[in-house]
């Protein structure tokens, strides 16, 4: 049934659009509340029966005043309306969320006020408010029946042995299903004497009801459902409402009059308006922010923080922004739903995208299963312990207790950017306003009328509305006269004056002037203690979301210049946008201090402000999403303001500028009133009509409050249509006009998952229902699943190629941990979904645990065979590294001894990013998924964990991971120690296999060294634990020449890193010992990372190292040159080595500080810059001399200085410009230094160390010319020589300068020993 056209026409511009009444209905009787018959289904779902087959018994174990009862909807006026279809279910379950609750004479009776919202598909809100009172139930059925449920209640009692709980009517145990103990935590009635000595509480006699006795009311609600959060406008009209029904006089028009009034003839205030309307006793004031200004939110800010401290609530505030499960819990409807908006307003400009129910009926509570981000409110139960509440999933939840003032937050969680700064500012705005910063404090009850409203007090009410209504054309023309007449008029005046003398009574006159006096009163504050409070919270609303609007306005005061927009229209950017980057994420962060990262990286990621972005990008084809206007404006203002270079972004604190001006706004609003709606007046009643008896709410006359007015009012044609069409979607923020059907399926898929789930349907409970929900969270699941590895792969190889000389890389470290760690929380909620027993706060650690349990059984029953295989696999590969036994198993022991873990959200996401390290997380998973009968046990059936195909393809897209190398384990826990072991493997054909000195080995690598570790005589192979090492990079290798076969000809070295099994090659191919090769003792080896293909090929692969992996044959001369042998690199691939060289060392510098990997191998190591640069000296070098012994370009260097040193001494250097006296001191101190070091690091050793030393001192350019001039180059090279060729050396000198502008530092395993 329609509204009537009058009525549906012009609902989008009304200030309320229902009036609903909710309370017992006497003709169906009492009905137990649909909860009893859901909690039976899910606890035989859990224990595995047919929950099809449950019968919905009766509970009598609690009292029937602690029972709740079906509530109805027992009328609602006007029918319906078009733009906002009434939803039944929905506002009764909200209205009354534990449904009807009886009491007694002996129990509180306080009415209680309470608001809840109701999110439409489309985003967009709409707000109840709920004033709740109690009503004496005159129906002799429904008394004598629940006398009738006492007396068996106290049976039930008798017969089974009864010890009298306090608190809780079923303590949950570990054992009990999670929903169980959220049961037993929500579904009594809020009756504050209920806990006043244990025999009354638990109902055995005392607290009965005798039918005789005991009166019985039971609750009743009004509500009122507006388009807009008008909370205090509302709250006192329902107030005045149910005033007008308990007070000893009746209301001065029949209550359908304000009804009507209030449904009909109240508009909306316009945007930057205020507007008076008329309750039963007083004017109530509402007003509504421009378009300028921050959307409108009236639930009290300040009581929000009050409760909960500055401190909680900023880390509350973190938590929402980036996107974690939230939960408040209290006792109170109304502090969730003012915990719960205040959050979300202070969002601005960003906009919560995922579920969102502050106020979640007990009949709901299987939606906490719900694996989406979610911000809910849940009702606890008076003395409720915290640790009883079991909840299906803690990884990433955020536990909000507002009625003790604490909150529990989930792990690994980044700080605000400068948090302390801001919480200081907050800190001022409610000391300011006389509140306490710290919180723990309830806040008072609003201030409310008197009951008895005295004849004098309606009086001057009703003079000061005349007034008002004057000064807003709202006067019939007879009195408008009288009062300008009045005003501009001293014969009058005195005329009064005469009249009040001789005792004649001039009413309408003295009324009109008494009440321009009181005006004048008034002018100078004279509002009543509701107006006063109303205003004071306006002020602090505005002020606290003003500070926190201008941190968003300072951090993201930029975000333009990094959004991508390359679509030519609307229409192809929604067709590509999920394939889309549309923000520059890496080039933002990158201009960001250094303290922010850790938020800003993590907040970039969300929905939030990937929906913030969109809007952006498509305000160029259409109009700006309000909240988007008005935060650009802020960011235009402040850059007129302040002109402050954009690249400089800085950590410095900037104050919020806006406070003043935008209380004053909302001042000024309330002071002058803009609007006057029409005055509540009679309707057109038969007589009879409209009566009532007091104390009792009555049923309204449904034909006069059906449908409005017909003929237009004032207000409805002041605004044409076209007007309110651009009205309606400025007052739903949250709404994007939707115009085509492309738009509508975009919006619905490529934005999120959540998004489609933004509050569950408040209607059907039926298990079909929740298993509908359920799919949805699988589909949502598994598609979050595939965008993340898609992600995590694109970022990752974007950069890999880079490294190749691909492009321009777009990921940081921090943005890889970013990735990995919301992958983390991907896991926990998909591991939490559906979950039958929660077991500890990590669902996917509890699941291993259970698999080690029974893996560990199976390998005591089987224990011998297992133990030989592996051992004989060991001695077969001896030589080389045995094979890594990996398993999940295997991986969760290493976690498991990492005492710095203490969590088990920890250690989960340890095993997970050791998994993903070694490659082998989805075989991990699937190895762990493969024990059906556990996945059974632990999980119900509309689990994703259950659905196998789903569970298939989310396998799959984890094991596309594979492709790609992570060091996420080994960069993220660098104290921890890890077992390594290392593999001596000698060139057996040349030389002896062992050495009779005694050998030592040295492992260093990005995070530090092993120290010099001895290596046992006759062993080549050895473990040792040590704290982390990162990467590594070196292996100094040596022996003390000890003994007769003193010389050993090493192939490589292998090391392992026994948790992560990544297997470090250090080639050397020379030989150590005096007299053979270059006479080193002591060798430094580079390191590379091995890649195996399989388990076999990392045995195969260390027994005989392929050739060609070891450092050039050129390099390493001794062997192949000797025999003359060896091919000789020609001058092009030297001069090209050099600068390939060069380049990666540059690269190096450019990427972010803490990606760079290690320098050493860019210097030292394969195609490094001192391979290179030997190269070009070793180019036509006179090597080996007939019957001679070898000799190197370090003879060479080592003549040049004794040269240079006796000339010095003869004088003939005196000649020489300063600089170069200089440059040849430098050459031959350093070169002497480097000789005279107690290491054994060889000739060939000492010429590397010269080139590092060189380079990272910037001398390296300047010797050149010193060298090429010394005389002794004629005897030691050809004429052909490169460093012979002037134009050569020069190039190279230029290209050698190019790395002056970096700072080069050495790992001290190279300079070890170097006093320079």
């Amino acid at each position: 049934m329609s509204a009537g056209p009058a009525g549906s026409g012009s609902a989008p511009h009304r200030f309320a659009h229902y009036f609903v009444i909710c309370g017992l209905d006497n003709e169906t009787g009492l009905e137990p509340d649909a909860l009893a018959a859901l909690y039976q289904w899910l606890e035989a779902d859990r224990q595995g029966r047919e929950p099809e087959a449950v019968a919905a018994g009766e509970n009598f174990d609690q009292s029937p005043l602690k029972r709740t009862f079906k509530s109805k909807v027992l009328a609602h006026y006007p029918q319906n309306i078009e733009c906002n279809p009434f939803d039944q279910d929905a506002v009764n379950m909200l209205c009354m969320p534990k449904g009807l609750s009886f009491r007694t004479q002996r129990d509180s009776l306080a009415p209680r006020f309470h608001s809840f919202l109701i999110t439409r598909e489309d985003g967009s809100r709409t707000y109840g408010f709920v004033h709740t009172f109690y009503e004496e139930v005159t129906s002799a059925q429904i008394r004598s029946a629940m006398q009738t449920l006492h007396q068996m209640h106290q049976a039930e009692q008798h017969t089974s042995p009864h010890t009298c709980p306090s608190a809780s009517s079923s303590s949950s145990s570990s054992s009990s299903s999670s929903m169980d103990s959220l049961a037993s935590s929500s579904d009594e009635a809020e009756s504050p004497s209920s806990q006043a000595g244990g025999r009354r509480g638990c109902g055995c006699s005392g607290s009965g009801y005798d039918a005789e006795r005991d009166t019985l009311y039971v609750s009743k609600s009004i509500c009122i459902i507006t388009p807009m959060p008008f909370m205090h406008a509302c709250r006192r009209f329902l107030t005045q409402l149910q005033k007008a029904v308990v007070s000893q006089q009746p209301p001065p028009l029949p209550l359908e009059s304000y009804v009507y009034n209030v449904l009909y003839e109240v508009p909306l205030p316009p945007p930057g308006r205020s507007l008076k309307f008329h309750g039963v006793y007083e004017p109530i004031l509402c007003q509504r922010p421009g378009p300028s200004e921050l959307p409108l939110a009236d639930f009290p800010l300040g009581d929000a923080f009050q409760l909960l401290g500055v401190e909680n609530l900023v880390q509350l505030f973190t938590c929402v922004l980036l996107e974690m499960q939230v939960l408040l819990y209290s006792q109170d409807y109304q502090r969730l739903m003012v915990v719960a908006e205040g959050i979300t307003t202070l969002l601005f400009p960003f906009q919560w995208q995922h579920v969102y129910v502050p106020i979640l009926p007990a009949s709901l509570l299987h939606f906490l299963d719900a694996p989406v981000p979610y911000l809910m409110g849940l009702q606890s139960k008076e003395g409720t312990d915290r640790s009883k509440l079991e909840l299906p999933q803690e990884a990433n939840l955020c536990f909000v207790d507002i009625d003790n003032h604490c909150i529990e937050l989930p792990e690994d969680f980044p700080q605000f950017p400068n948090k302390t700064e801001f919480i200081q500012e907050l800190t001022e705005v409610l000391l300011h306003y006389g509140l306490s910063p710290a919180g723990g404090v309830a806040p008072p009850p609003p201030t409310t009328t008197q009951t008895c409203v005295t004849g004098t007090g309606l009086k001057s009410t009703a003079l000061k509305e005349l007034v008002d209504d004057g000064r807003n054309g709202n006067l019939p023309g007879e009195a408008l006269d009288v009062l300008e007449l009045l005003q501009g008029n001293p014969t009058l005046e005195r005329l009064q004056a005469l009249a009040k003398r001789t005792g004649v009574k001039v009413a309408r006159l003295e009324a009109l002037v008494a009440g321009q006096k009181a005006l004048g009163e008034d002018s100078t504050g004279g509002r009543t203690g509701a107006e006063e409070e109303e205003l004071r919270n306006a002020k602090i609303n505005v002020q606290l979301r003003e500070v926190f609007a201008a941190r968003f306005a300072t951090m993201f005061a930029d975000y333009e210049a990094f959004v991508i927009q390359n679509s030519p229209d609307l229409e192809s950017w929604l067709t590509n946008r999920e394939q889309m980057h549309n923000f520059d994420k890496a080039s933002f962060l990158s201009d960001q201090p250094e303290p922010f990262l850790p938020f800003l990286s993590r907040f970039i990621e969300t929905q939030m402000f990937a929906t913030f972005i969109d809007n952006k990008i498509m305000s160029q084809w259409e109009e700006k999403e309000p909240l988007l206007r008005v935060f650009d404006g802020r960011i235009e203002k402040a850059r007129l303001y302040n002109v402050r270079a954009p690249s400089l972004r800085s950590s410095v604190y900037q104050k919020c500028t806006f406070l003043k001006e935008s209380a004053q706004a909302i001042e000024q609003r309330l002071m002058k009133i803009d609007h006057t709606a029409i005055h509540p007046h009679l309707l057109d009643m038969k007589i009879g009509q409209g009566k009532y008896q007091q104390g009792f709410f009555p049923k309204l006359q449904a034909d006069v409050l059906a449908s409005g007015p017909t003929n237009n009012n004032r207000w409805s044609n002041r605004t044409g249509p076209a007007q309110r069409r651009r009205e309606w979607p400025r007052q739903q923020p949250d709404h994007l006009g939707l115009d085509n059907d492309l738009k509508e399926k975009y919006m619905q898929e490529a934005r999120s998952l959540g998004k489609n789930l933004r509050q569950p349907k408040l209607s059907d409970l039926s298990p079909a229902v929740i298993a509908q929900t359920n799919w949805k969270f699988v589909e949502g699941l598994l598609k979050e699943c595939r965008m993340k590895t898609k992600r995590m792969l694109v970022e990752k190889m974007g950069r890999e190629a880079v490294e190749m000389g691909h492009g321009e890389a777009n990921i940081t470290g921090l943005e890889e941990n970013t990735l990995i760690a919301s992958l983390c929380d991907l896991l926990e909620r998909i591991w939490s979904h559906g979950l039958q027993v929660k077991q500890g706060k990590s669902a996917l650690w509890s699941h291993l645990m259970h698999y080690q349990a029974r893996e560990e059984l199976t390998e005591q029953q089987a224990e011998s065979p297992v133990s030989t295989g592996q051992d004989r696999r060991k001695s077969e590969s001896s030589i080389g590294l045995p094979a890594l036994r990996v398993s999940v198993v295997q991986d969760m022991r290493h976690i498991q001894n990492m005492g710095e873990i203490k969590t088990d959200v920890g250690r989960a996401r340890a095993w997970i990013r050791l998994s993903l390290e070694k490659k082998v997380l989805s075989q991990h998973l699937k190895q762990l998924l493969s024990n059906q009968a556990l996945t059974k046990k632990l999980y119900k059936r509309y689990a994703f964990l259950r659905c196998e195909e789903e569970k298939e393809q989310f396998l799959f897209h984890l094991l596309s991971l594979n492709t790609v190398d992570y060091f996420c384990f080994t960069s993220v826990f660098t104290t921890i120690m890890i077992p390594y072991r290392a593999v001596i493997i000698p060139i057996k054909k040349l030389s002896n296999a062992m050495t009779t000195s005694n050998p030592w080995v040295c492992v260093s690598g990005e995070l530090g060294d092993s120290g010099i570790m001895q290596i046992p005589k006759n062993v080549l192979e050895m473990t040792f634990d040590c704290q982390n090492l990162g990467k590594l990079t070196t292996v100094q290798l040596g022996h003390d020449n000890a003994g007769l076969l003193a010389k050993w000809l090493v192939d490589c070295v292998m090391v392992r890193n026994e948790i992560t099994g990544h297997t470090y090659k250090f080639p050397c191919g020379r030989w150590l010992g005096k007299g053979v090769d270059d006479g080193s003792l002591e060798r430094i080896l580079i390191g590379e990372l091995v890649v195996p293909c399989s388990d076999e090929e990392v045995v195969r692969g260390s027994k005989t190292p392929p050739p060609q992996r070891s450092p050039s044959q050129l390099r390493r001369i001794s062997i192949t040159s000797i025999t003359g042998r060896g091919n000789k690199p020609t001058t092009d691939q030297i001069q090209d080595a050099i600068s390939e060289a060069i380049n990666n060392i540059l690269k190096h510098f450019h990427k972010p500080e803490k990606e760079r990997g290690s320098l050493t191998v860019l210097l030292c190591g394969e195609g490094g810059l001192v391979g290179a640069v030997e190269q070009f000296f070793y180019h036509g070098f006179r090597t080996a001399r007939l019957f001679q012994k070898n000799i190197f370009v370090w003879d060479f260097i080592e003549r040049s200085v004794v040269y240079m040193e006796s000339a010095d001494q003869m004088g003939d250097l005196q000649e020489t410009p300063e600089p170069f006296g200089l440059t040849c001191d430098s050459l031959c101190r350093y070169a002497n230094a480097i000789n005279n070091t107690s290491r054994n690091i060889g000739k060939d050793g000492k010429f590397q160390l010269l080139i590092c030393l060189g380079a990272r001192d910037r001398l390296l350019s300047n010797w050149l010319p010193l060298l090429v001039d010394c005389p002794i180059i004629t005897r030691m090279y050809e004429d052909s020589a490169l460093l012979r060729d002037r134009v050569a050396v020069n190039s190279l000198i230029g290209i050698l300068q190019s790395l002056h502008d970096f700072p080069i530092t050495l790992e001290t395993s190279l300079t070890k020993g170097v006093d320079l």
